[in-house]
């Protein structure tokens, strides 16, 4: 009984959020998480941003346990326009993130995340379908900061780069073993019909919602050229 009902209070702390938040509240959210990590000083190395080909953020993911433990996010997923992922940040797509673990937890805490894709593989995996971080597509904790020597190669060769800020702190963070996926029926609710993730990003099927503005526009201006280099 009493599992039962903590994993009817972690559902009711999952479910009601998402109830209360349109997908362009969603997008609003997410460009101010943005734009507040990229302003923190020695935060996500210059370089890195650089090189990544999109990125995605979810603010106030919520980690939840009382018996079992887990978590879960919504948020978008911008990339660079263009064949070779060299143009403006383009209109996102909405994306979800879910993980769990089991053991003694207690309590709930929410944690802002920003991941940094960093070449095609990890853009096509994350299109395509739902993938596991660490498994499906190789993930790691960023470095942050402006001196990346210490980085080991593993973190240098990874397709997806993540970094979190709660309680006022900024770190690389592993969500190795999260799932993440897109969310089209929030795309329906953004952009008024049917759309998914791979028309958007890939096929420009859309125009970016006035919703997005602030996440690109932040974007663009901490990184407005792409150099894979």
């Amino acid at each position: 009984m009493r599992k039962i009902l903590a994993l009817a209070l972690c559902l009711a702390l999952v479910t009601l959020p998402a109830q209360a938040e349109t997908g362009n509240e969603r997008l609003q959210n997410c460009g101010v998480i943005m734009k507040e990590i990229l302003d923190i000083p020695d935060n996500i190395p210059q370089e890195l941003l650089n090189k990544a080909e999109c990125a995605i953020v979810f603010p106030s993911v919520l980690k939840f346990a009382i018996g079992i433990g887990g978590s879960y996010g919504r948020g978008a997923m911008t990339c660079r326009s263009g064949a070779n992922f060299d143009g403006a940040w383009g209109p996102p797509a909405m994306m979800r993130l879910e993980g769990g673990s089991f053991g003694l937890q207690l309590g709930g805490q929410a944690t802002d995340f920003v991941l940094l894709v960093m070449n095609k593989r990890g853009v096509n995996g994350i299109l395509s379908s739902k993938v596991k971080l660490g498994a499906d597509v190789s993930a790691a904790a960023g470095p942050k900061g402006r001196d990346l020597t210490a980085s080991t190669d593993a973190t240098m060769r990874a397709e997806i780069l993540s970094y979190s800020r709660a309680r006022g702190l900024f770190a690389g963070i592993s969500l190795a073993g999260s799932t993440l996926r897109t969310d089209n029926g929030a795309n329906k609710d953004v952009y008024g019909r049917k759309v998914n993730a791979k028309q958007i990003i890939l096929q420009g099927a859309v125009g970016a919602p006035g919703s997005a503005e602030v996440m690109l526009l932040a974007l663009m201006n901490a990184s407005p050229k792409h150099d894979p280099k």
